[in-house]
């Protein structure tokens, strides 16, 4: 970003040098958006899973399962209100399904960042479990939330409350579904053979592989590739995996990890050529900044502190 900014401000300065032409020129030819959902967040998100313990994350099962569904919905209505009542002071006016759109993709967080922030912060065990759980999960709720309000954008009628269920049994039910059936062939067939080499080539085809099918089925891919994950990488990684091929899978995943996230970071911060910058533009960015943070501490902070407070509590009156 700061490379992206650096272009910008000699550009303004009158200092031409070619190089923001260049960047621009490559940016515009990459599809952004099919780069990342059909080409990296399948990847992120099995790479992510997999080292989450699910006998640890059964204990905050819950806490969870009320942030994923119930927050991720009150942060969409804060976040989306919010946005289109605070706009109109920096002389900006969207209406506000728009606002709500926005509320809706902003508010599903991201488990890769999630963790490497929870990590890097050196966050407490208990709390660590309960955040990246519900950033495992909450993807499905956001994506059922986006189609409903799209879909009342486009045909400019509001969606029902049938409508509502019907697409989040078949987005986040059928992902579910699908992920636990593609989980358990998955390791079958890790189980049927002992060869690192073949066993990594099975964990990636089942990752490309199950998250275009899911697609092609419209279920939710990312949360098929979340249960594909927590299945490979606990009952997989036990029963059906020798010492070598679970150091070899774990090296392999890692290794795509901490590639795919450098390329999305740079990739992020590079488009920044693209957006067009203006005096409004910078300070409706940072109003809403300020409204999403407040939106996430009002809607998931408080939930958080009293899901980990309470199981502690829990914890300690049943020792």
């Amino acid at each position: 970003m700061l490379l992206s900014l650096g272009l910008v401000g000699l550009d303004a300065a009158g200092w031409d040098l070619g190089l923001r032409q260049v960047e621009e020129s490559m940016l515009r030819a990459i599809d952004f958006s099919s780069l990342l959902m059909q080409g990296m967040l399948s990847l992120l998100l099995f790479a992510g899973a997999l080292h989450a313990d699910l006998s640890e994350l059964r204990n905050y099962r819950w806490q969870v399962g009320a942030l994923a569904v119930i927050s991720t919905l009150l942060s969409t209505l804060a976040v989306g209100y919010g946005t289109w009542l605070a706009l109109p002071w920096v002389g900006l006016h969207l209406p506000l399904v728009y606002c709500l759109l926005f509320g809706a993709l902003i508010s599903p967080t991201d488990p890769v960042a999630v963790m490497g922030i929870l990590k890097t912060a050196g966050a407490p065990k208990n709390l660590e479990l309960v955040i990246a759980g519900e950033s495992l999960f909450n993807d499905g709720v956001g994506v059922v939330l986006f189609a409903l309000l799209l879909g009342m954008l486009t045909s400019g009628d509001a969606p029902t409350v049938k409508h509502g269920l019907e697409l989040m049994l078949q987005e986040a039910g059928g992902g579910l579904l699908f992920g636990l059936v593609l989980g358990y062939v998955t390791f079958r067939l890790l189980r049927s053979v002992d060869n690192y080499e073949v066993e990594v080539m099975l964990t990636l085809a089942a990752v490309t592989g199950g998250y275009a099918l899911a697609n092609r089925l419209h279920v939710s891919g990312p949360l098929a590739m979340v249960v594909v994950g927590l299945i490979v990488g606990n009952g997989g990684r036990r029963l059906a995996m020798s010492d070598t091929t679970r150091q070899y899978v774990d090296l392999f995943w890692e290794l795509i990890d901490e590639i795919l996230n450098a390329v999305l970071f740079v990739l992020i911060g590079m488009e920044v050529l693209l957006v067009s910058f203006s005096a409004s533009i910078l300070l409706a960015a940072v109003l809403v900044m300020v409204v999403t943070l407040l939106a996430r501490a009002l809607t998931v902070g408080r939930v958080v502190r009293w899901a980990v407070t309470g199981r502690d509590r829990a914890d300690r009156s049943h020792a």
